[in-house]
C-alpha cells in the first residue's frame, strides 16, 4: 500500500496568489496560530472596560486568540486584503466641512463587505482543495471571535497603526481583512514591521480623544463604537463632538500620511449608493421605515436599524446650523414613536434654542 504524496506547497502558493488576485484581493499572506503576545494585551483591555457594551469581545474568551479553538485542528492562517475607497464619491474632508451633509465611513458606502468576501474566500478555500485535496477550513470576515488585525500582520499584510488599524506601506488602510483558517501545513510569511515612526497625527484628530495613547484606543469614547454599537442614548458630553458623523468615522485614517498609497476599490459593490459619500442630513431625516430598508438593505448601515440611523442623524442635526430645514426636520419628529430618537432629537432642539435658533 502506498502512502499518498506529500502536497507541492510551493504549487498550491503560487495559486493561492494568482486565484486570489483573479477574486479581488489585493494581497494574501500565511502565518501561524502564536497570538500570546496579542492575547495579553486583550485581556488588558477587556480588564480596563474599554469594550463598553460590546460584551461579546469577553464573552468567547480564549476563542479569539486560539484560532484552534474554533476550528480543532488549525496550525495556518490564509490573511487577505481588499481595497474598498469608492472611486467618484465627494472629498471626504468637504463633507466634514459641511455640517449640514452626513458623514458615513467610506466602507459603508456600497453593499455590504461581509458576503462578498465571503463567497470569494469560499471559492478561494475550493480551488485550494481541488488541487491538495480535502482539508479542513473555515473563513472569516467580522464573522466570529477572529484577532484579524494581529492574524493579518504576522502574515505580512501591514502593521498595526497608533491608532489600532491596520496599515501596509502600498496601500495604506483603506481595505478590508479576512481568513481562511487552515489545517493545512503552508509555508509561513514573515510578519510586517511597523512604519508608523515618530508620527503620530491620528491621534490628535480624533475627534472625542478615543486614541488615548500610541497604539491605545477606548472603545466607549470612539464614534464608530457611538454610532454603530451602541444600542442606547450617546452620551450627551459626547455628542457635540461627533459632529455631522452619523455611521462611522475615518479621522484617524485621513490624517494617515500612509493613504496616500490607498488604491480605488475595483469591485463595484464597492461604488457608494444612494448619494451616501455627501447626503442631506434633513433629506436622510425624512426617510420612512421602509424608505430605510429598501434602501439599505444590503449595506453595513442597516445593521444598525432604522431606530439608531434616526438617532445618530438627530444628532448631527443638533450640531448642524440652525437653519428653517435642519430646524423643521427636527421637529417633525418631536413626537417619534421611538424614546430613544424622542430624546436625542429633544437634545438637539434645545442645543438650537440655546444657540438662539
Amino acid at each position: 500500500m502506498t502512502e499518498n504524496p506529500a502536497p507541492d506547497y510551493a504549487a498550491i502558493r503560487r495559486l493561492l496568489d494568482t486565484e486570489a488576485a483573479r477574486l479581488g484581493f489585493t494581497a494574501v499572506g500565511i502565518t501561524g496560530i502564536d497570538l500570546t503576545d496579542d492575547e495579553r494585551r486583550l485581556e488588558h483591555w477587556l480588564a480596563a472596560g474599554r469594550h463598553g457594551e460590546m460584551e461579546y469581545m469577553a464573552r468567547h474568551g480564549t476563542k479569539r486568540s486560539r484560532p484552534a479553538e474554533l476550528l480543532p485542528g488549525t496550525i495556518r492562517v490564509i490573511s487577505v486584503r481588499m481595497d474598498y475607497r469608492a472611486p467618484g464619491t465627494r472629498a471626504p474632508e468637504a463633507v466634514l466641512g459641511d455640517p449640514e451633509l452626513g458623514y458615513v465611513s467610506r466602507y459603508a458606502l456600497g453593499r455590504d463587505y461581509h458576503k462578498l468576501m465571503r463567497r470569494a474566500l469560499a471559492k478561494l478555500a475550493a480551488t485550494l482543495e481541488a488541487a491538495a485535496g480535502p482539508f479542513g477550513h473555515r473563513v472569516f470576515v467580522d464573522s466570529a471571535p477572529v484577532l484579524e488585525k494581529a492574524l493579518a500582520r504576522n502574515a505580512g499584510l501591514g502593521w498595526i497603526g497608533k491608532h489600532t488599524n491596520l496599515i501596509a506601506r502600498d496601500a495604506g488602510s483603506w481595505f478590508f481583512i479576512g481568513e481562511i483558517f487552515t489545517t493545512l501545513e503552508l509555508p509561513v510569511d514573515p510578519p510586517a514591521s511597523a512604519h508608523c515612526g515618530s508620527c503620530s497625527a491620528c491621534i490628535p484628530a480624533c475627534p472625542t480623544g478615543a486614541i488615548t495613547a500610541p497604539y491605545e484606543l477606548d472603545a466607549r469614547r470612539c464614534i464608530s463604537y457611538l454610532t454603530i454599537e451602541l444600542h442606547g442614548p450617546i452620551p450627551e458630553a459626547l455628542r457635540p463632538a461627533l459632529g455631522n458623523r452619523i455611521y462611522g468615522c475615518d479621522d484617524c485614517q485621513l490624517v494617515c500620511p500612509w493613504n496616500k498609497f490607498a488604491r480605488t476599490a475595483s469591485h463595484p459593490d464597492f461604488h457608494a449608493r444612494h448619494a451616501l459619500d455627501a447626503p442631506r442630513l434633513d433629506e436622510l431625516f425624512a426617510w420612512t421605515e421602509a424608505q430605510f430598508d429598501q434602501r439599505m438593505r444590503g449595506s453595513a448601515v442597516y445593521r444598525i436599524g432604522y431606530e439608531r440611523w434616526l438617532r445618530n442623524i438627530a444628532v448631527a442635526l443638533g450640531n448642524a446650523p440652525s437653519t428653517p430645514a435642519t430646524l423643521a426636520a427636527l421637529r417633525a419628529r418631536a413626537a417619534d414613536p421611538s424614546p430613544l430618537v424622542r430624546e436625542h432629537v429633544t437634545w438637539a432642539l434645545a442645543r438650537h434654542a440655546a444657540a438662539g435658533g
